[in-house]
């Protein structure tokens, strides 16, 4: 089993409107909402791709509720922690005359201690269960800055494969947990070493040199370009197909999705970035994020390029 852990779970409400003004009342064509937050993203991906998985996490109040039923609905496993307070809405309005975006991000509950010792209680049972186990996304408010490298080093004492994917400083205390993967852009790669490098590779030699970060897979996103990835002493690039994107937002959280798929069932690197690369541009292809069409998958798959440097 797979286990994704969202720490920060929200509902994701995208208004489509023909022209966004200001001071304005303007009328909506047409709307969805889903349960979001990037651990979820990763599950709802593992599903659609035939994988088993379970979402877990903090929700709260009637967008916990609303949350919970999107997951039963997609007949996705979940077994969260309740909280006090309200779960955040994440607000998409997209400008149709120009394809531009404005997003409104609520706060979300506060995390008291007593749901924090919950849930690592939580964890340590689901991540004795897992193969591998994902975390993804923002630190809640109340949770310390070290909370990641906490539950990292938890899921690890149980024996589950830890993957990690946030970022600012939740990604340097997590990363000194050494998870399995990290997955940090150029500009959180560069916070890690603490220098900023014009060249992609450096970044990577850099990352992997560094004796705190004992990290058997470094995956940096190039965005459209593809990823540079470090694994056990080996560099490699990663070239995705070139498509005509329809959305990027969830791609991260898909190529997620493929590696954790690709790690549970022993896969080899190349075989799991190939993958992973493929799963996230899949999502591309969809207007929602986190969701991806297995057809898609395959054909896509035939077309990522796959270099060791």
């Amino acid at each position: 089993m797979i286990t994704t852990v969202t720490l920060n779970a929200a509902i994701d409400k995208t208004y489509y409107v023909p022209l966004f003004t200001q001071d304005s009342v303007m009328r909506v064509q047409r709307f969805y909402a889903e349960a979001g937050g990037k651990g979820i993203n990763v599950a709802r991906v593992i599903s659609q791709l035939g994988k088993s998985v379970l979402a877990t996490g903090f929700v709260g109040g009637f967008n916990g509720r609303f949350i919970r039923q999107e997951l039963d609905r997609q007949r996705i496993q979940h077994d969260f922690v309740e909280v006090a307070g309200e779960s955040r809405l994440c607000l998409n309005i997209i400008n149709e005359s120009d394809g531009g975006s404005t997003e409104i991000l609520e706060p979300g509950p506060v995390i008291s201690d007593e749901a924090m010792e919950q849930f690592g209680e939580k964890l340590k049972m689901l991540a004795k269960r897992s193969i591998v186990v994902c975390f993804s996304g923002s630190l809640p408010a109340g949770v310390p800055k070290d909370f990641y490298a906490v539950l990292v080093s938890m899921a690890k004492r149980e024996g589950a494969i830890v993957l990690l994917d946030t970022s600012g400083e939740a990604l340097l205390r997590g990363a000194e947990a050494a998870p399995f993967m990290i997955k940090p852009n150029e500009q959180e790669a560069a916070q890690l070493i603490g220098e900023t490098l014009s060249n992609g590779l450096e970044i990577m030699k850099r990352l992997a040199t560094l004796e705190r970060m004992d990290i058997p897979c470094i995956t940096v996103s190039l965005g459209s370009e593809g990823s540079l990835v470090y694994f056990q002493g080996a560099y490699y690039r990663v070239q995705p197909p070139l498509i005509d994107a329809v959305n990027t937002v969830g791609c991260g959280d898909s190529f997620m999705a493929g590696m954790a798929v690709c790690i549970a069932e022993g896969k080899s690197i190349e075989e799991s970035l190939s993958y992973a690369t493929a799963v996230g541009s899949a999502n591309a292809l969809n207007e929602k994020a986190g969701y991806v069409n297995k057809v898609d998958v395959d054909e896509l798959l035939k077309l990522v390029q796959i270099e060791r440097l």
